[in-house]
């Protein structure tokens, strides 16, 4: 992960979260406090995201929040319901190749945008550890995409 670099304009809080969680190793910042918009707490499993910039070909570090399903996770291409993807899902879909850190362990993944059936099940448990999604999806005219990230050998 040092080869990673934070991407670019993430709000002060991620950063803050991003440092916590690389500076500890992964011990501090994989279980995320953070507050529902109803302003609720609510602790959220937080993974970091290395993808390739589609682009210029570096290497880009992104903190999520995620779920499982097996021993892949789950990722939502949210961006708060905004019209356009986030930046690392179009890296995804020009390489799916990425890596994740969740806590300690750094495990090598390769990303596949779920569909149907898939996808309804997905986003019902994206829903449980992250339930602001539900009112991102009626924010913007895009399906949110759902994301499965494999481990791969």
């Amino acid at each position: 992960m040092s080869d990673a670099k934070i991407a670019p304009n993430l709000p002060q809080w991620m950063l803050d979260h991003v440092h916590r969680y690389l500076s500890s190793g992964g011990t501090d910042g994989h279980m995320y406090d953070a507050k529902l918009p109803d302003g609720q707490p609510i602790t959220v499993p937080a993974l970091l995201l290395i993808t390739t910039g589609r682009k210029s070909g570096e290497k880009y570090l992104f903190p999520l929040y995620y779920g499982t399903e097996g021993d892949s996770f789950i990722i939502v291409a949210s961006k708060g319901g905004a019209p356009d993807h986030p930046g690392w899902y179009k890296n995804l879909l020009a390489n799916p190749l990425a890596e994740v850190q969740v806590g300690t362990r750094r495990i090598p993944v390769r990303a596949r945008t779920v569909t149907g059936p898939e996808r309804a099940k997905l986003w019902e448990k994206a829903l449980k550890f992250w339930p602001p999604y539900a009112d991102y999806a009626k924010k913007t005219e895009r399906e949110i995409p759902v994301v499965l990230l494999d481990p791969v050998n």
